[in-house]
C-alpha cells in the first residue's frame, strides 16, 4: 500500500486523538528512521525521549527475543526472574529502596499520588489530604494524573477531577510555601518541565522544596518520566541537583521502546500494602527483561558519560543558531533535553525540518524540543545543525 493508503486506513479506524504528521514510519536503524517510501530521517525526538539507545540495538533485541521464547506473562501472583533482576538494578541506579513496576508513566503518577495519600492517612486517619503541584506541568492524561497537571486547557472537559490539588509557580518557593497547610501530604514537580516548555528547576528551588517537605513531614515527589534515565547528565535528574525526593516516577527510556514505567520510593514512603495497589501487566517478564537489559547497556555503552560529553557540543551549536537567526530567541534545557525558543509557531519549524529529513517535536506553542537518542555522536549533531539551519532559513523567508 502507499503511504496515503496507510494513513487513510488508520484514520478510518483509530480514534482521532492525535493530529499525526503525514508520514508513515516503517523501520529504524541507529539514530535514523525510515518511512514506507524509503525516506531517511535523522531522529532528534526519540519517540518523545523514549528511544535512548536508538533503534535496532542488537543486544537489546536479543534479550527481548530470548525472553519471548521463555515467558511473556505470569501476573503478579507469582515472582519471575526478570522482575527480580530489573527491580534490583532500578533500585541501585536510583538510590531508592522499593520499586513498583507499571505499564506507563501516567500509571506511575497514579501510584505516587496514592502513596502520598496513604502516607498521610497512616499518620492521622483522615482522607482530606491535599497535594501541591506546579503550574505548566504535565503528568499524564488519566483523571488522577490530569488532576495534578498544571494546564487548565487539558482539564476543562473532564471535570470534576480528584480534589485537593493546588498549583504553585515553578521555581517560586514562596508560592509553594503559601499553599502548604495542615492537610498537605505531598509536593509534586518535574525537575525539568517537559511539555511545559523545557524549564529546568533551579537548585535553590529544589533545595527549598526539600526543606519544606522535611519541616512538615510531607512527601516530595519528582516526576522523572521524561528527564530521567540519563537524559540530563546523571542517571536521574535529582542526582545532578543533589536533592533526593521521597518518591520518584520514571518511564519512557526505562524500557527504551517497550511500554513500562515505575514509581520508586524510600523505605519511609513504602506504605502501600497488599490490597492497596496492583496491576495485571506491571512487572511482567517481557517488560522487565527490557528494563534489565537497558541498565546493562547504559553501563557498558557509557550512556551518561556520552550525554555529558555530547550535550556541551550540542548546546554550543544550538547557541550559535540563537545568534544567527532572528526567529530564534533563546535556548534552555539540561543535558540532552533542550528547547529552542522561537518567535514563531514551533510546529512550523518541525514541518520544515521534516522536509529536510530531520525529526523534531514541540514543547508548547513556541518551543522546539530536542530530545535525541542518548547514543548520538558529534557527527549526528553536525548533521542535525545543517538540516536545522536550512529549515530555519526557510522559516524566515
Amino acid at each position: 500500500m502507499s503511504m496515503n493508503n496507510y494513513m487513510e486506513q488508520a484514520e478510518q479506524y483509530l480514534l482521532h486523538t492525535y493530529n499525526r504528521y503525514q508520514i508513515v514510519l516503517e523501520k529504524g536503524e541507529g539514530v535514523y528512521l525510515y518511512d514506507t517510501n524509503g525516506k531517511k530521517y535523522l531522529d532528534f525526538a526519540a519517540g518523545i525521549a523514549v528511544n535512548a539507545l536508538g533503534y535496532s540495538n542488537e543486544e537489546y533485541k536479543t534479550a527481548l527475543k530470548n525472553q519471548i521464547d521463555l515467558l511473556m506473562h505470569t501476573s503478579n501472583l507469582y515472582y519471575n526472574v526478570p522482575m527480580a533482576e530489573a527491580s534490583k538494578k532500578l533500585a541501585k541506579a536510583s538510590g531508592f529502596d522499593r520499586v513498583f513496576f507499571t505499564n506507563s508513566g501516567t500509571e506511575a503518577i497514579e501510584g505516587a499520588i496514592k502513596t502520598a495519600r496513604k502516607y498521610a492517612f497512616n499518620k492521622d486517619g483522615k482522607t482530606d489530604h491535599e497535594i501541591i503541584a506546579m503550574k505548566h506541568s504535565f503528568h499524564g492524561r488519566s483523571l488522577g494524573a490530569l488532576s495534578v497537571t498544571g494546564n487548565p486547557h487539558y482539564q476543562e472537559a473532564f471535570k470534576p477531577l480528584i480534589g485537593g490539588i493546588s498549583f504553585a509557580d515553578f521555581n517560586d518557593l514562596d508560592s509553594v510555601k503559601a499553599l502548604v497547610n495542615e492537610k498537605t501530604c505531598a509536593i509534586l514537580l518535574e525537575p525539568i518541565q517537559g511539555e511545559g516548555g523545557i524549564y529546568p528547576a533551579t537548585k535553590e528551588f529544589m533545595e527549598g522544596v526539600r526543606k519544606l517537605c522535611d519541616a512538615h513531614d510531607i512527601l516530595l515527589i519528582f516526576d522523572e518520566i521524561q528527564c530521567g534515565m540519563g537524559r540530563c547528565g546523571s542517571m536521574f535528574a535529582w542526582q545532578g541537583y543533589g536533592v533526593k525526593p521521597d518518591v520518584m516516577t520514571c518511564a519512557k527510556a526505562l524500557g527504551c521502546g517497550v511500554p513500562v514505567g515505575a514509581f520508586v520510593m524510600s523505605q519511609k514512603a513504602a506504605v502501600l500494602v497488599p490490597g492497596d495497589h496492583g496491576t495485571t501487566y506491571g512487572g511482567n517478564p517481557f517488560a522487565c527483561a527490557a528494563v534489565s537489559k537497558v541498565f546493562d547497556l547504559y553501563e557498558s555503552e557509557n550512556i551518561v558519560e556520552n550525554v555529558n560529553k555530547i550535550s556541551v557540543y550540542l548546546n554550543d551549536k544550538l547557541d550559535s543558531l540563537v545568534e544567527k537567526f532572528d526567529c530564534v530567541e533563546g535556548r534552555r534545557g539540561k543535558g540532552l533535553m533542550q528547547g529552542l525558543i522561537l518567535n514563531k509557531p514551533a510546529n512550523d519549524l518541525v514541518l520544515k525540518a521534516m522536509e529536510q529529513g530531520l525529526i523534531l517535536i514541540t514543547a508548547g506553542t513556541n518551543v522546539v524540543r530536542i530530545v535525541p537518542p542518548l547514543v548520538i555522536t558529534k557527527e549526528h549533531v553536525n548533521e542535525m545543525i545543517e538540516k536545522l539551519e536550512k529549515s530555519l532559513a526557510g522559516l524566515q523567508e
